[in-house]
């Protein structure tokens, strides 16, 4: 029974190196996963894409008291970003010149109401959450409005508004979503 356990120890570590292996490999040419409802579940890759409208982008949330309550309450995770955020992954839906309004109703764009933008008044533990207030707000050269356009739950810019580009990591492209 010993030399079963030995066997099954052994087996488990080597497993256990191969996907660490596998999973620096993917790292390093720029796969990464998303597991969040902010954009499609799936595998993207990091691209030198331009940073523009409607474009997927992994970014470090600013050190802000927004994003500071957002990690202690579990809407982000911890990670690498200045503040000890972790990366998120969110749509382009306004950038430089585009006009946007937040109200009870949603974002809109231009006059263009967002889908799946309608700003929730509390979480899901009952707990209130930010707004971005704007009744007509011109964004400037260096920000971008980042938002999901698939989830009534993300916490995006209707809850911290813009974003400054400087926050941008990389430009993401989907490889392979469910």
């Amino acid at each position: 029974m010993n030399l079963l356990l030995k066997r099954v120890a052994d087996f488990s570590a080597i497993a256990g190196v191969i996907f660490l292996l596998l999973s620096a490999a993917a790292y390093a040419v720029g796969l990464r996963v998303n597991t969040t409802k902010s954009i499609p579940v799936g595998i993207y890759k990091t691209s030198s894409s331009p940073v523009e409208k409607n474009a997927y982008v992994m970014f470090c949330p600013p050190q802000v008291r927004d994003f500071e309550d957002a990690k202690e309450r579990g809407y982000i995770g911890t990670g690498f970003c200045p503040g000890g955020y972790g990366y998120m992954m969110k749509r382009i839906l306004a950038a430089k010149k585009d006009t946007i309004s937040v109200n009870k109703d949603g974002v809109r764009v231009n006059g263009v109401l967002l889908a799946h933008s309608a700003p929730l008044a509390t979480d899901s533990a009952g707990r209130p959450l930010p707004r971005f207030q704007a009744d007509r707000y011109t964004l400037n050269s260096s920000e971008l409005l980042l938002m999901s356009d698939v989830s009534d739950t993300s916490f995006d810019g209707r809850y911290f508004g813009p974003i400054n580009r400087s926050q941008i990591e990389t430009v993401i492209r989907p490889v392979f979503t469910w």
